[in-house]
């Protein structure tokens, strides 16, 4: 398929793949289902934690930081219960299917009960996510995330006893449980269940192999916070006289099958690291200025050698076409230059390198053999009237608004008519989580 915009373009689609891609088509079938607007593959959305789109609207009141914020996210987290994280994880997965989203990598690490006790079920919890994200019609990367410390040389306190198994090898048998149960229960293709290490504060140096071992042992995803707060970089550099990309380095962590999430504030050093081991960058730039974490160096990481992809993390907002403009617009302002990334290079991180970092590198193409995700776009709102109906349309005009119709994997996961009672779904269960908090 071109990377350029192209008219009249005919494609058949059979068991959820590409069968046929045919441009020029100026007479199609008769029994042809015709998209008016610019249509393009599936979104990727990199880095989500789902529970988080209650939180929307509730933590913009008064001074505070990344901490504060997090106090609030820890008392949402305290009060879910199996039937609520679903409910509000299908809500919210709806959500990004209405907006073009048609893989989510959920970083999932609220595991256990509120006291930390395992479920009769240990694995619960994630299951309910990939309940959710299927019945929405959303693959998922379910990444199930290793977190044994409240900080380096701290125990998890509080809510955090919800997260932690104990060690890296009751996190090993838990998850590897849960890909037996995945495998077993739904042998699907729209499932992967990868891991992830949340962050040099959360689990201890000598555990950090464990888990790139596992992952890479199964060929699975493997993901991480990365520097996403200067405080984090100066308790790692304190406690082990490293930053956090050196010590993950050294743990063996980084590479192709690697994806760190913001790496806001890297080193020179760092970013010669990530681009060597082929690590994804997954930048998330409306949590990180939402939070106001920073600017990260998009462009620095690129060019040695890390792919860029995008998430939408907090749910602040859930639009990819935010995401992928903001990521340019952030590097204008840190720089006071135009260009740095072109229309089909964002478009790219946001579709086929974003699929490719969650284990779906046959998606986020339209090509034959490819999965049939198609996302059409209306080319003739007041927001893309007149842009020209090409890749410079859907990065730099369009909004997640201008969504009119999405397939995933053969099947129409979301129209624009879904919109009002996506949005009455989401206000029923987040009053509810809310409540229960």
């Amino acid at each position: 398929m071109s990377d350029e915009a192209v008219d009249h373009v005919l494609v058949s689609v059979e068991d959820g793949r590409f069968t046929a891609v045919e441009m020029g088509v100026s007479e199609p079938p008769s029994d042809a289902f015709r998209l008016a607007g610019l249509t393009i593959p599936g979104l990727a959305n990199c880095h989500s934690h789902a529970f988080h789109r209650a939180l929307r609207g509730r933590t913009q009141q008064g001074p505070g930081s990344f901490w504060t914020w997090r106090e609030q996210m820890y008392a949402l987290a305290g009060g879910l219960t199996p039937d609520s994280y679903y409910d509000l994880a299908r809500a919210t997965y709806r959500e990004m299917a209405a907006t073009g989203i048609t893989s989510v990598a959920e970083f999932h690490y609220l595991h256990h009960g509120p006291d930390g006790t395992a479920y009769d079920e240990p694995n619960v919890m994630g299951l309910a996510m990939i309940e959710a994200a299927r019945e929405v019609g959303v693959r998922i990367a379910l990444l199930d995330t290793c977190y044994l410390a409240s900080g380096i040389g701290s125990p998890p306190v509080g809510v955090q006893l919800r997260y932690s198994d104990g060690d890296v090898e009751a996190w090993r048998r838990r998850v590897d449980d849960l890909a037996a149960t995945v495998a077993r229960v739904h042998r699907s293709h729209d499932v992967v269940v990868g891991g992830a290490v949340h962050s040099v504060r959360a689990v201890p140096r000598d555990q950090m192999p464990h888990v790139a071992r596992w992952a890479s042992e199964r060929e699975a995803p493997l993901h991480l916070h990365l520097s996403e707060q200067v405080a984090e970089n100066d308790a790692c550099l304190t406690a082990y006289g490293l930053t956090p990309t050196q010590l993950l380095d050294d743990a063996g962590v980084l590479g192709p099958g690697t994806s760190a999430v913001h790496a806001t504030h890297v080193t020179d050093e760092d970013i010669a690291l990530l681009g060597r081991s082929g690590t994804f960058a997954v930048l998330c730039p409306t949590t990180e200025r939402d939070l106001g974490d920073g600017i990260g160096p998009s462009r620095k990481l690129f060019r040695a050698g890390s792919l860029l992809t995008l998430g939408s993390d907090s749910h602040a907002v859930v639009d990819l076409f935010e995401e992928m403009r903001a990521v340019e617009m952030d590097q204008r302002l840190a720089t006071h230059e135009r260009g740095h990334w072109s229309a089909a290079e964002l478009l790219g991180a946001a579709t086929f390198d974003g699929h490719r970092s969650l284990g779906f590198p046959d998606a986020g193409r339209i090509t034959v053999g490819a999965r049939a995700d198609l996302v059409t776009l209306d080319a003739s709102s007041p927001r893309t009237a007149g842009t020209g109906c090409g890749a410079e349309t859907a990065v730099f005009a369009a909004t997640a608004a201008d969504v009119a119709w999405v397939m995933a994997d053969g099947k129409v996961v979301a129209t624009r008519d879904d919109r009002r009672d996506i949005g009455a779904a989401l206000d029923a269960v987040i009053d509810r989580c809310l409540a229960e908090s």
